[in-house]
């Protein structure tokens, strides 16, 4: 595993990371979740990546979490480090969404409870909230960690000129920003229009989620989307209509490349995103342990000749 430093912070990250996003939620596989953490933390993946309201149903994710930490990884807890958030709808009502101070501490200390921790390593606002003072979020998160309850601060899902925004705001008040966890991929780059710059500029890490859009960075759907696939799925994040003609043309262009570069999709999706230096982790998701060995050997090659990378953007223009 190679750890890279997460800005200008004291902290490493493993240049891989495990999000919990699907998967551990109410489900029977508990064993599945044992074995995809297991084989995780024993290939050095020593971040684990959750939120409030991961599941489903919100909340199960880190109820299942803790169970396998207390049974397994409680003895380990300094070799960790465990991130959750807050900022999407967890409970109805006026306390259980968005940005206000009440809702961000509350959510933590239930997510707390849910998980057996004293404390998180990184806690993210999960969102920008548009009614919320950007200086009272952003407090909520200086607060916490001054409680102890988490060890650095970060923010999820903001562009540009907010995150600026954010991050001054916590310098100031004397909790650094330490990280930003944006959607980035082959087919998101939304963050090269400044976020990026940002975030260098400020010395600030970044932990991209949904490296391989949703699956459609992988080989299973050039031919077709298959029953078990989560575009197949009407409650799936990746829906029939976003796989389309010109998409499985781009993947199967882009899949020809990674067969050169003896890759699978997937591993060469993941080394895309991690080519970039500003980039300090990837986060990816398992539903099994053979998918995540998988995508483990994108590290075998992250580097990308001039030719490849000219071939690529003409695809994915």
């Amino acid at each position: 595993m190679q750890y890279r430093r997460c800005g200008k912070s004291g902290l490493m990250l493993p240049a891989v990371s495990l999000g919990l996003w699907h998967n551990f939620g109410d489900v029977d596989v508990y064993d599945n979740c044992r074995r995809i953490l297991h084989l995780a933390f024993d290939s050095g993946i020593t971040h684990f990546d959750l939120a409030n309201n991961y599941g489903p149903p919100p909340g199960s994710a880190e109820e299942t979490f803790g169970r396998i930490f207390k049974q397994d990884f409680h003895n380990y807890r300094d070799e960790l480090v465990i991130s959750s958030k807050a900022g999407y709808l967890m409970w109805e009502g006026p306390y259980g969404n968005w940005g206000s101070k009440k809702y961000l501490i509350t959510s933590l200390d239930q997510s707390l409870k849910r998980m057996g921790l004293d404390y998180v390593d990184i806690f993210y606002h999960h969102r920008p909230d548009p009614d919320t003072p950007l200086e009272e979020t952003m407090g909520a998160l200086d607060l916490i960690v001054r409680q102890g309850k988490a060890l650095y601060a970060g923010i999820s899902n903001y562009p540009a000129d907010k995150a600026e925004k954010a991050i001054t705001i916590l310098k100031e008040l004397g909790t650094p920003c330490v990280i930003h966890q944006p959607k980035y991929s082959m087919f998101e780059r939304w963050v090269e229009g400044g976020l990026l710059d940002v975030l260098e500029k400020e010395g600030v890490g970044c932990i991209p989620f949904s490296p391989l859009a949703q699956g459609l960075l992988t080989n299973k759907y050039l031919n077709g989307i298959p029953e078990d696939s989560r575009a197949a799925k009407s409650t799936g994040l990746l829906q029939q209509n976003q796989v389309t003609p010109e998409k499985i043309n781009q993947v199967a262009k882009l899949n020809e490349i990674a067969i050169e570069r003896r890759q699978t999709l997937a591993q060469m999706a993941l080394a895309w995103v991690l080519k970039d230096h500003r980039v300090t982790s990837v986060l990816i998701g398992a539903s099994k342990p053979e998918q995540l060995a998988d995508s483990l050997k994108c590290l075998d090659n992250i580097e990308f000749s001039a030719d490849e990378l000219t071939t690529i953007e003409k695809i994915l223009r």
